[in-house]
């Protein structure tokens, strides 16, 4: 049975500000070699250990044979690496190396710092609000995380 799920307009207010806010994060984002999907899959990787291939195609919203050949892209250059599943030896687990967190960090660096020039020019409550609602989003992105 599903549940039917009410949206007041501040829910959709929160939504449209979350949009907005994405558009800004992938223009402050370093333009590199790193697609959004690929930076996605190796911050996936760094935050959650080593994973089976064919699970880390549904979070990243994508087909396993594209997945399929992101790994084997990100491999090539050197960002991951594949093994064998340890419990079932016909499983393939994805990995990221040390160049792969190499990239990610460079990536998360470039991003940050072009945000904090913005929040430089913001008053100083809006950016002590923006500190006081880290906690409440750390709790929604765990929801999601989750439910996966």
């Amino acid at each position: 049975m599903r549940q039917t799920v009410t949206i007041s307009d501040e829910d959709a207010a929160i939504a449209a500000g979350f949009e907005r806010f994405y558009e800004v994060l992938r223009r402050l984002t370093p333009r590199e070699s790193l697609s959004l999907t690929a930076a996605s899959t190796l911050r996936r990787l760094e935050r959650n250990g080593p994973q089976r291939l064919c699970e880390l195609h549904a979070p990243e919203g994508v087909s396993q044979p594209a997945m399929t050949q992101l790994v084997t892209r990100l491999e090539k250059e050197g960002l991951a690496r594949r093994g064998s599943d340890p419990g079932d030896g016909r499983a393939v687990v994805v990995s990221i190396t040390e160049e792969g967190r190499s990239a990610v960090a460079r990536r998360r660096e470039g991003r940050t710092r072009a945000l904090a020039a913005l929040l430089e020019q913001l008053p100083e409550n809006d950016h002590a609000a923006i500190v006081a609602a880290l906690p409440a989003l750390d709790r929604l992105s765990e929801l999601l995380n989750d439910s996966q």
